[in-house]
C-alpha cells in the first residue's frame, strides 16, 4: 500500500467526534430505498440472527459466512452491479439463508438502523483503503455514517492489508467506548478475492474484531 500517510491521522479524532454529535441528514436516494425494502421483505417473518456482509464485491464473502453460519441470515451488499453479477451460485448447495442486494452503506446502514436491525455480526472485508491523506472522510471510520454502523451493533469484524487502515478502524471504534485493536490474520481459507490475491502475493493481513456496545 502506497500512502502519504505515515501515521493515524491527525484529523481522525476531531472527525469522528463531529459525526459523533451531528446527524448525518443527506436524503436517501429511492434505489438505496428499494434495495433495503427487498433486503427487508426478505428477513419478514424469519427469526433468525442477522449478518450483514457490506462491501460483499462478487458475494463470495457472503456464500461463505451463510455456510459457517447456517442458522443466520446473510445479506451482502455493495453498489457495484459489475460484481454482483459475478456471483457464482453452488447449485449442488442449494444455500438459502443469504441475500445479495445492491446498495450504497451510506443508506443502507442508516436505513436499517431506522428500521431497528440490530446485528449478530457484520463484516467489512476489505473496503476500498482510499489511501492519500485527503480521503479520509471516505474511509468507513472517517466517514459521516460511522456512527450508523455502531448503531447496528454485533460482532463487527474488518479486514485490510493496510494496518494503517486497521489501527485507524480500531482508535475511532475506542473512540465510542469499545475497545479494539489491529492483529495479524492468517486466512487458513480465503473468503473474498482480495484476500486470495494479498494472501497468495504474501502481503500481511490485518484484522479488527470486537463486539459492539451499540449505545452512543
Amino acid at each position: 500500500m502506497t500512502s502519504n500517510q505515515s501515521g493515524i491521522h491527525p484529523n481522525l479524532a476531531s472527525t469522528v467526534t463531529k459525526h459523533l454529535h451531528h446527524l448525518f441528514k443527506k436524503p436517501y436516494a429511492q434505489h438505496n430505498v428499494d434495495a433495503f425494502n427487498r433486503a427487508n421483505a426478505w428477513l419478514d417473518g424469519r427469526n433468525r440472527p442477522l449478518i450483514l456482509d457490506s462491501f460483499c464485491g462478487t458475494g463470495e464473502s457472503s456464500r461463505q459466512i451463510a455456510r459457517q453460519y447456517p442458522d443466520s441470515l446473510v445479506i451482502g451488499v455493495d453498489k457495484s452491479a459489475a460484481r454482483l453479477q459475478r456471483h457464482q451460485i453452488d447449485q449442488h448447495e442449494g444455500l438459502e439463508n443469504y441475500l445479495l442486494v445492491r446498495a450504497d452503506v451510506d443508506d443502507f446502514w442508516r436505513l436499517a438502523v431506522d428500521a431497528n436491525w440490530q446485528l449478530q455480526r457484520h463484516f467489512l472485508l476489505y473496503p476500498n483503503p482510499w489511501p492519500k491523506s485527503a480521503q479520509l472522510q471516505y474511509r468507513v471510520h472517517g466517514s459521516a455514517v460511522f456512527p450508523a454502523l455502531i448503531k447496528l451493533g454485533g460482532n463487527i469484524t474488518l479486514r485490510s492489508n493496510w494496518k494503517l487502515y486497521v489501527d485507524e478502524f480500531a482508535a475511532a471504534l475506542s473512540m465510542t467506548g469499545n475497545a479494539a485493536k489491529a492483529t495479524a490474520y492468517h486466512p487458513a481459507a480465503t473468503i473474498t478475492a482480495f484476500e486470495r490475491k494479498y494472501h497468495l502475493a504474501g502481503q500481511p493481513l490485518w484484522d479488527c474484531s470486537c463486539t459492539i456496545n451499540s449505545s452512543i
